[in-house]
């Protein structure tokens, strides 16, 4: 996965995580998969509500949020209507929002051993440095570009200043124009009452 896909990723799953939070969901983990493992997805987010309504506030939440900020869509969502067990199918991610006993009982940390897990905390470090590492690229490119050529600005300064004289003899000449037209019919309407008389 490119960096700058993996760390948008991670934004998706922070927030996603963040809106279990607000909503009071226990036992938040993010397992990053292995990916010789598992080639549906990247990550899982578990979380446990307290009843199935809760479970539907959490998943409601996180679908908001994610639309809002990012204009993403789960690709499906499946359990809502029982609301034990809902999945929400991110592609890149799947949110798992669990009663304690479906939790217990289907146990998907134990199924993904070989998966590690990654505290909110780690994800938003993990998050930082990305971004800083970023920020840190781009300014040396916009260096290089700015000595190589003149910019853009530059040139639009020097176009700038010739435009105003221009503007002012167009507009000089443009009033006589108008005036001209203006007596045009006014003499035309003089020489047909002159030909109606005779």
């Amino acid at each position: 996965m490119a960096s700058t896909k993996k760390t948008q990723v991670q934004q998706l799953l922070a927030v996603a995580a963040a809106a279990c939070e607000d909503k009071k969901a226990e036992d938040i983990r993010i397992l990053a998969l292995d990916p010789s493992e598992s080639g549906l997805t990247d990550y899982f987010l578990i979380c446990t509500g307290l009843s199935d309504r809760q479970n539907v506030a959490i998943t409601d939440e996180i679908e908001i949020r994610l639309k809002r900020d990012f204009g993403t869509y789960p690709n499906s969502v499946e359990g809502r209507r029982q609301g034990e067990w809902i999945l929400m199918d991110y592609v890149d991610f799947i949110v798992h929002v669990f009663s304690a006993e479906k939790r217990a009982f289907y146990g998907l940390e134990r199924l993904r051993k070989s998966a590690s897990v990654l505290s909110i905390d780690d994800l938003n470090t993990e998050i930082k440095s990305a971004i800083a590492a970023g920020r840190d690229k781009t300014p040396a490119a916009k260096v290089q570009t700015k000595s190589s050529k003149p910019s853009k600005n530059a040139t639009l300064k020097k176009v700038a200043g010739r435009q105003p004289a221009a503007a002012k003899a167009v507009t000089k000449s443009f009033p006589k124009k108008a005036a001209a037209k203006k007596s045009a019919p006014k003499k035309l309407a003089a020489k047909r009452s002159a030909t109606k008389k005779k």
